[in-house]
């Protein structure tokens, strides 16, 4: 990896691509696109953590904290910008980690299955067992003691098709999504819009501290982060 250095104004933008690159083996050509995607839509955000983002926060925290069976399903960009942070979460909220994928080989999921060996964590995917009804993608391929049985999915970086399929299996879904206009945004029960390696932090944190909010709207919340955007445009 070629680190940039650190007095660079875009440094963390940077480092995250620089990721991705090392990564590139186990991270679909198509993850690349999405991710310059993602960094547009962070640019009207001020590339920081709005009100609307720490309110979602906190509601994926409360629902973390009473979550029976939780599992945060990854994919080869997640893996590859925040495989400590999630480690971190899966450690403080007790919740399962599954590689997940739509563009699916056995190599890749047994590479991101390694790259969070690395981080400490025995994630599932290699071994799927169990199916999403509704999907006829690789997505559709789960673990049953692990996105098939739980209750409440963290899905960041998410595909709009199985984060609908997952809603209608009655699970709670938790999505990170810097898109607010994104279909997993719309369909998702609670949307933070932010950051993927910013927000994992003090989601962590706020699951750790036991601090969260019992009232969350999140079509409410999607309309505030729009508003934030262009009001920043406009100013």
């Amino acid at each position: 990896m070629v680190l940039p250095p650190k007095d660079h104004p875009r440094y963390k933008s940077l480092l995250a691509r620089e990721k991705l690159v090392d990564a590139s083996e186990f991270v679909a050509k198509q993850g690349l696109i999405a991710h310059g995607r993602g960094e547009a839509f962070d640019y009207l955000l001020g590339e920081q953590t709005c009100l609307p983002a720490l309110s979602a926060i906190k509601a994926a925290a409360s629902t973390l904290i009473e979550a029976k069976n939780p599992v945060i399903s990854v994919n080869g960009n997640v893996v590859a910008l925040a495989a400590r942070e999630v480690a971190r979460l899966s450690e403080i909220s007790g919740a399962k980690v599954e590689v997940n994928l739509f563009h699916r080989t056995p190599e890749r999921v047994a590479g991101l299955t390694k790259m969070m060996k690395k981080v400490g964590i025995n994630a599932l995917g290699a071994n799927a067992d169990d199916k999403i009804p509704g999907l006829s993608s690789e997505r559709a391929k789960c673990c049953s003691d692990g996105i098939g049985s739980a209750d409440v999915v963290l899905v960041p970086l998410e595909d709009g098709d199985r984060c609908e399929a997952l809603v209608n299996m009655g699970k709670k879904v938790i999505t990170i999504d810097l898109n607010p206009l994104s279909r997993t945004a719309q369909t998702a029960h609670i949307t933070i819009v932010d950051e993927l390696t910013r927000c994992l932090p003090l989601l962590s944190d706020f699951v750790k501290e036991k601090k969260g909010i019992d009232s969350f709207n999140n079509k409410q919340c999607l309309a505030d982060v729009l508003n934030y955007m262009a009001e920043r445009i406009s100013s």
